[in-house]
């Protein structure tokens, strides 16, 4: 077996190939996904008074499609119509969602959706973020995001974190297209962060892609599975095109002493 030419295909993008069996998103045996309704996989009815209905299913979230393909364990700290000001601020608190004893050894933070759509708060920037003391963070969306960010290093201070993306599609726009090149600044300013691009790499959701894994405003099942193949598939490509950023993730918040000097 050519192990390199198996795992490391010639000009590999992130989402070339699906993942199948186990990926590399396993090394993580506790893995937290922040976000929103998408992260929750919510299902929205339609009835003919045109009264909509909103449901969190979290058993077809992405995050526990990842979760029973890879024999992890995922923690859905989300919920549908989820802020990142709103978990920084009453939510994450309310929830327990702070609470040490749910450490996870990697955060998947995919919000952003109804800040700007919705909520329309202030976009702000990275630099409205103090790395050194949340507290001082500006209330903006970065402001926030940023917070969330530091209060999970703090409880995980060597897992990494998985800023998701906006995908493409008809509501893309200005905004979005800001909010992804700050994620990259973040990427900067946390160590041990990466983005997850899906207005690069993945699909376009257009009028086709929705006919066939949307359910009226939210995505039908099938989309919630092709979700957690993508995701599990970029986390996958950056894990082995990182290794060395991650050949001690068997050890995150286990108690064993591994930073020695070498």
């Amino acid at each position: 077996m050519d192990w390199e030419k198996e795992l490391y295909k010639e000009n590999e993008q992130p989402l070339d190939t699906l993942v199948d069996g186990y990926s590399n998103t396993a090394i993580f045996r506790k893995i937290a996904f922040i976000g929103d309704s998408l992260s929750s996989g919510e299902f929205e009815t339609a009835a003919p008074d045109g009264k909509r209905g909103f449901y969190d299913l979290f058993e077809y979230s992405w995050g526990q499609y990842i979760a029973r393909h890879n024999g992890l364990t995922a923690y859905n700290f989300s919920k549908g119509g989820m802020t990142a000001k709103r978990f920084n601020e009453s939510f994450a608190e309310d929830m327990g969602f702070w609470d040490n004893s749910l450490a996870a050894q990697a955060y998947v933070i995919a919000l952003g959706v109804n800040d700007l759509n919705h909520a329309d708060w202030e976009l702000g920037s990275p630099d409205d973020i103090d790395p050194s003391d949340y507290k001082n963070n500006k209330d903006t969306i970065f402001g926030h995001y940023g917070a969330i960010i530091s209060r999970y290093r703090e409880i995980s201070p060597d897992a990494p974190f998985f800023f998701v993306g906006f995908p493409r599609s008809t509501s893309y726009n200005e905004k979005k297209e800001k909010m992804i090149e700050g994620l990259y600044r973040l990427t900067e300013i946390f160590p041990h962060s990466y983005v997850i691009d899906l207005a690069k790499y993945g699909p376009v959701y257009d009028e086709r892609f929705k006919k066939q894994f949307y359910l009226n405003g939210h995505m039908n099942p099938a989309g919630y599975i092709l979700t957690a193949r993508m995701i599990d598939s970029y986390i996958d490509y950056i894990v082995r095109h990182n290794p060395d950023k991650f050949k001690n993730a068997g050890f995150v918040n286990s108690g064993i002493e591994y930073k020695f000097d070498q």
